[in-house]
């Protein structure tokens, strides 16, 4: 049988930062829930009786009763989780960025923009940082970059005035009949 659980005794501004969490519509849903759990139970409501009412297991709930009772506030966040390490750090990174939004020519280079192969040769050569062009368009994406497209002959005009020096339509141009 499982051991009754109830949330601790809570400090005034736990309770107002629980109650703040517990009706909030902007945080995290998990979040939410949690302090939901606990404002419940602050209530004086039983562990089963709030997993019924938000249709959880009544072990889920006396766990995160538990976690709050030794952690307060900060046990109702979602702990770190193992996973694989960043493969480039976040000064890689930054280089990576930076060196993209350099010009080449402020770097003696022999060209007048980069290309994800330029950059790529760049970096593993001169930066030292082991990288592939596929990895530097994903953080250069990630960082809300992209490269520029180039102009073709039917895309915007450099010169501002073209329209006026180009003159009208010339009159050989037929025009189309109405259909019926």
């Amino acid at each position: 049988m499982s051991t009754r659980i109830r949330v601790r005794e809570l400090s005034v501004t736990e309770a107002e930062a629980v109650e703040r969490l517990a009706r909030s519509r902007t945080e995290a849903a998990r979040t939410v829930e949690r302090a939901r759990i606990v404002w419940l139970s602050h209530e004086g409501k039983s562990a089963p009786a709030i997993a019924a009412e938000l249709r959880l297991d009544p072990d889920t709930v006396r766990a995160w009763l538990r976690r709050f009772n030794t952690l307060g506030l900060a046990g109702l966040e979602d702990a770190a989780r193992s996973g694989r390490p960043p493969t480039y750090s976040a000064d890689e990174v930054g280089e990576v960025v930076a060196t993209a939004l350099t010009n080449p020519g402020s770097l003696a280079l022999p060209f007048a923009s980069w290309t994800l192969d330029r950059l790529e040769a760049y970096l593993n050569e001169t930066k030292g940082i082991a990288i592939k062009r596929s990895r530097i368009d994903e953080i250069l994406l990630d960082e809300g970059l992209r490269w520029r497209k180039q102009e073709t002959w039917f895309g915007e005009r450099v010169d501002p005035e073209f329209a006026e020096k180009r003159g009208s339509s010339p009159s050989s141009t037929r025009k189309r009949r109405p259909t019926a």
